[in-house]
């Protein structure tokens, strides 16, 4: 039986996840990348390219890597948990190597068109134009991919700036800025409080004279880094996180994370308390329509009502007989991507292993010096997860 060919657009993250799934799946992936390397927005350049996505030479990512990892193929253990772009790339590039990708992919090719076949209805075909060194071809294929991204096209409302074409200044997307070197000496105002406004109100800050940053309502800041050190995607992505915060409510769960940042930095003191409260900011269960948002949703409702559709979600209840250990995990550590390769297609032998691990990999970084731990330390450790385990098994048996 001939293989179904598949049209894969874009080489970056989810284009290469999606070259690896359509081979475990016996399709014939081919995929289109208009420039002459992987990467898509995290392959940093100096000048900015036409159609592609484009950082600052100092972007760091905001999730963490335990958090952010191909279900399949965790980040080195060595590596930061909040990683600079470049380490980003190089983990993608490991990942093409190892389940070998990059044959599959087409550089420096331009797809012009994708296109229904006349036969359509009955045939389910595309017909996709692409061009390459001036040069194009035309292909019909059983299903097309979409990995282009949503980060390419800067929105510069300019007609919101009255008086805007009279200022003698310079002004420009963030997604022209590469450094702050431009802009020694000089007074900058950054207009808008999300991650890159944040960023680079930081880095302008090192040579500028001045720097403003404008908000309309206010913010709430949060820190990737949370309690202890640890990643706060870590801390607060887990079942028992989430199924507290079922129990309390929306307006507790607000208190008390509103509460967590303003110990931090009082957010009325800076000027940055919004009249929203913090939860209401992360789209919970909603459809956002804007310019910076596809969807947002609950993180853990969300993965778990995907998982329960292809039969990946694992079974705390069964685990928590045959394998314990690992159904505390699941319970109380976070809720990683490793953690729906337990089963169902795509199984992973090594997904076990990994999600026990995950601690080490998260910790690995700053064990650059080895402390000897008390026993006294090590007697109350053993006694505090045994009493969380009994706690686990008593909420297993009550609620699920």
């Amino acid at each position: 039986m001939t293989k179904k060919r598949i049209a894969v657009i874009g080489g970056g993250v989810s284009g290469l996840s999606s070259i690896k799934c359509c081979l475990e799946e016996g399709l014939e992936p081919v995929c289109f990348e208009r420039t002459d390397d992987i990467g898509g927005l995290w392959r940093f350049q100096e000048n900015p390219e036409e159609g592609r996505a484009s950082i600052y030479k100092s972007v760091i990512i905001n999730t963490s890597k335990e958090m952010m990892c191909f279900s399949d193929y965790p980040i080195p253990d060595h590596y930061p948990n909040f990683m600079h772009n470049s380490q980003v790339l190089e983990y993608f590039r490991m990942y093409a190597k190892e389940f070998d990708l990059l044959k599959y992919i087409r550089f420096k090719t331009t797809v012009c068109s994708v296109k229904k076949q006349p036969d359509f209805s009955t045939s389910g075909q595309w017909e996709v134009v692409t061009e390459s060194e001036g040069k194009k071809e035309v292909n019909v294929f059983d299903g097309v991919m979409v990995c282009t991204g949503h980060h390419t096209n800067a929105h510069l409302p300019l007609e919101s700036f009255p008086g805007i074409e009279k200022f003698k200044g310079q002004y420009f997307h963030s997604r022209d800025y590469k450094n702050p070197d431009i802009f020694t000496g000089k007074r900058v105002i950054i207009i808008g409080i999300g991650n890159s406004g944040g960023d680079l109100a930081v880095e302008i800050s090192h040579t500028a004279k001045q720097v403003f940053l404008s908000t309309r309502r206010g913010a709430w800041i949060l820190n990737r880094v949370a309690d202890y050190g640890y990643p706060f995607d870590v801390l607060f992505s887990s079942r028992y996180k989430h199924f507290l915060s079922k129990i309390c409510g929306q307006s507790l769960v607000n208190s008390f994370l509103e509460k967590k940042m303003n110990q931090r930095f009082d957010h009325k003191m800076f000027g940055l308390k919004p009249k929203h409260r913090y939860v209401a900011t992360m789209g919970v269960g909603q459809y956002v329509e804007s310019q910076r948002h596809t969807i947002q949703g609950d993180y853990i409702d969300t993965m778990e009502e995907l998982a329960d559709l292809v039969g990946v979600r694992p079974n705390l209840l069964s685990l928590a007989f045959t394998d314990p250990k690992l159904a505390v995990q699941l319970f109380w550590g976070p809720c990683t991507p490793i953690q729906y390769r337990l089963q169902g297609p795509g199984k992973w032998n090594g997904a076990r292993k990994a999600i026990l691990t995950t601690e080490d990999r998260i910790r690995k970084p700053m064990m650059t010096r080895v402390i000897e731990s008390s026993n006294s330390m090590t007697s109350t450790i053993t006694m505090a997860r045994f009493m969380l385990a009994v706690i686990f098994f008593a909420i297993l048996m009550t609620y699920f």
